[in-house]
């Protein structure tokens, strides 16, 4: 029976001077004129071991064919190394090529550019790096489910495919089964397959707002989309969304839970994903990813206003590319700024001005602020972007009328305030821009396994 890798990395003690099989690929390969060492890898683990073989085995000459990606079953006795390199190593009494590689292999042992990886993107998870990305994603995702199960959420799948513009901003991808006569004003969408407009979800939390007035704290997880012809760093078309909403919760709760869920997903990472982790912060060591991790987890959290927030940024000895002011939103040098320097801390925004946030946000009693907060943190900006929920229904009404939400496609969710609607708030977070955090790199695209950007839509 073939063992995992990380079976016996974890493990040596109790399978060392044993016979063991694995199965894998060849991340490199040096041959000698009697013998020769092999890389192995098999993606269990980031870790890999050398394969020693010799000509006394039958197949010799071709082994010594086997090229880089070649995908291999190795039998052997696991002993010390002999090298400097490494403690381990399999002695083989068996190769026996699986799958051939080729010479024309992309993923040669060297140095990759990025943007290289990413023209190869069904090949990029072989890759050291990429198993370190993708492995840290996964252990993220598992451990935002484990925060909400432990906490008693209950996890709602929201629909993909919807009848409304979450945001309001516009910016969504129409789904429709017919071609539309654009010249023609207003559309028929009677033959249309859902009989109305429809478009791909931008955000769960409308629909996760119906299910936390019926079991008081929930969450959704999963993937959104945003028609925004965007081609930074930190947008995609496609990406994963994690959304809790709980009932009874004001604003101030809401930024405990916010706090509390961030810390508890690194802490996670430190430690199921430490390997990867390490791995990172070697290749960036400029960033000291490590280091601004477990600062995070050690911090509390600054609460200011936007209007503290615009203060600060306006005595600040500093000029600005793009000068603060309030009314206006933050850009990424004044998020820097409160959190990398002035407070050198997490730092929470708060009642920010109506004018340039959501319909759906709590009114504040001065009529000029909405109850909404951002979470800035060093080295990334804005993280999370929540709210307390506007439950009073004449002010959710009027809201809507002044920023020209259509009533009649979201008479559901002004329902909720009529039929035992209460006090109640949440946030979101994209996911990818989490991972940007954790793993220090810099391009959407590299977080998540396959893209979708303006012009491109691989695989």
């Amino acid at each position: 029976m073939s063992l995992d890798l990380k079976e016996i990395i974890e493990n040596t003690e109790l399978y060392f001077s044993k016979k063991v099989k694995i199965q894998g690929w060849i991340r490199s390969h040096r041959k000698q004129k009697t013998f020769g060492f092999i890389n192995f890898y098999d993606g269990t683990t980031l870790s890999e071991i050398q394969i020693v073989y010799t000509d006394k085995l039958v197949n010799f000459t071709n082994i010594q064919e086997l090229h880089v990606g070649s995908a291999i079953s190795v039998e052997g006795v696991l002993a010390k190394s002999q090298g400097g390199n490494q403690s381990f190593e399999i002695l083989a009494n068996s190769i026996i090529c699986e799958c051939e590689s080729n010479e024309n292999y992309p993923i040669q042992p060297k140095r990759h550019t990025l943007e290289f990886l990413r023209e190869v993107g069904h090949l990029r998870p072989r890759t050291k790096l990429f198993q370190a990305i993708f492995r840290v994603r996964s252990v993220a995702a598992y451990a935002i489910h484990k925060y909400f199960k432990d906490k008693g959420y209950v996890y709602v799948h929201t629909p993909i495919i919807t009848a409304n513009d979450g945001e309001g901003a516009g910016e969504t991808f129409s789904v429709s089964t017919i071609n539309f006569d654009l010249a023609k004003t207003p559309v028929d969408y009677t033959n249309d397959f859902f009989g109305k407009k429809t478009c791909l979800a931008v955000t769960g939390q409308l629909e996760g707002e119906c299910y936390a007035l019926a079991y008081k704290k929930i969450y959704t997880f999963g993937p959104t989309f945003r028609a925004e012809n965007s081609n930074t760093k930190t947008h995609a078309a496609e990406f994963w969304m994690i959304e809790p909403e709980i009932a009874f919760c004001d604003l101030n709760a809401l930024m405990a839970i916010e706090e509390d869920f961030l810390k508890h997903i690194v802490k996670y990472i430190l430690v199921h994903a430490r390997v990867e982790m390490e791995h990172l912060d070697k290749v960036a060591p400029n960033i000291g990813l490590l280091k601004r991790l477990e600062t995070l987890v050690d911090s509390t959290a600054v609460k200011i206003t936007h209007e503290e927030a615009i203060n600060i940024l306006l005595n600040a000895n500093r000029k600005w590319e793009i000068l603060p002011k309030q009314g206006k939103d933050l850009a990424r040098e004044h998020e820097k700024y409160l959190t990398d320097e002035y407070y050198k801390a997490p730092v929470f925004v708060y009642n920010w001005p109506k004018g340039i946030k959501a319909f759906y946000m709590r009114m504040n009693d001065d009529e000029k602020t909405v109850a909404g907060v951002d979470l800035l943190v060093p080295g990334a900006g804005e993280l999370m972007g929540g709210s307390q929920r506007e439950e009073r229904l004449n002010r959710l009404v009027k809201r809507m009328d002044e920023m020209h939400i259509p009533k009649d496609d979201l008479s559901w969710y002004i329902d909720l305030r009529k039929y035992g609607g209460c006090k109640h708030a949440g946030f979101g977070m994209g996911f990818e821009r989490l991972l940007i955090y954790i793993t220090g790199v810099e391009n959407i695209r590299d977080v998540i396994p396959f893209p979708r950007t303006p012009g491109n839509c691989e695989f």
